[in-house]
């Protein structure tokens, strides 16, 4: 069974980068077609999604975070890292890494992907 578990820092300040790591186990980030990504959600709205990593190492991203935001990986250590820069308050959201096994960009519907992680939230306060 696939398992994401995100990881990072609780608090940002603003201006500041926010840095997110899913850690991917029982089955690999290279694996054929998938596509790993992330999403938030901020109180009081719907699901966001940010961008996503391929299985050979190709990116994606939202149109509206395109650039702020950079998505990496590390095959040796099965993980995938999301950065988004010069945060404000308004980037406050739980933020979760997820996989979908036909690469699909842009899901917005949880049930659509094969597997989600538990999700983190993340404050953007000084």
């Amino acid at each position: 069974q696939v398992q994401l578990q995100e990881s990072g820092p609780g608090l940002v300040k603003p201006s500041q980068t926010l840095s997110l790591t899913c850690t991917v186990s029982g089955g690999s980030i290279t694996t054929n077609y998938y596509g790993w990504s992330w999403i938030r959600q901020s109180p009081g709205k719907g699901l966001e999604w940010m961008g996503v990593i391929a299985f050979d190492g190709s990116t994606a991203y939202n149109p509206s975070l395109k650039r702020r935001t950079s998505i990496s990986r590390d095959t040796s250590k099965n993980q995938f890292s999301l950065q988004l820069m010069s945060v404000t308050p308004e980037d406050t959201a739980v933020y979760s890494c997820a996989a979908d096994g036909r690469l699909r960009v842009g899901l917005l519907n949880r049930d659509e992907y094969d597997y989600w992680g538990q999700g983190t939230q993340v404050t953007v306060s000084s």
